[in-house]
């Protein structure tokens, strides 16, 4: 199947996630194509797009999909200890962008059950036909 993206080719911006993601252990194509996008148009509306900003989001996006040892084998412990500095923010309502980063990794799926569980993290919606 012939993907939009290899058509047009990929914005310089998606690149750059991608190589964020890899950089922080996880596979871009763990990720899908409409939540990059999200955190994209989420960067836009909460800081300048810069490398820095993008390696940010990527790593604390890493750090809800990927199990926390494979995300400490990685980045090491001071990352994840800032990764739960983060998220302990954003519960408490300190950090609008990783709170909204959270929310997306949570509602599309892509937040590991063991994340999850750790910070009480849960999609209070009822399933679809229910």
């Amino acid at each position: 199947m012939l993907r939009f993206f290899d058509m047009f080719g990929r914005s310089s911006d998606l690149t750059a996630l991608d190589a964020a993601l890899r950089a922080a252990g996880l596979h871009p194509l763990l990720i899908p194509e409409p939540v990059k996008l999200t955190i994209l148009q989420l960067r836009r509306k909460h800081a300048a797009l810069t490398d820095k900003t993008m390696a940010d989001a990527a790593q604390l996006l890493a750090y809800c999909v990927l199990e926390q040892a494979q995300f400490v084998a990685v980045n090491g412990p001071d990352a994840a200890a800032h990764a739960d500095q983060r998220i302990t923010a954003a519960i408490a309502g300190e950090a609008a962008f990783d709170e909204k980063l959270i929310l997306l990794a949570l509602h599309s799926g892509v937040i590991s059950q063991d994340m999850a569980e750790r910070f009480d993290i849960a999609n209070d919606e009822p399933a679809a036909g229910v």
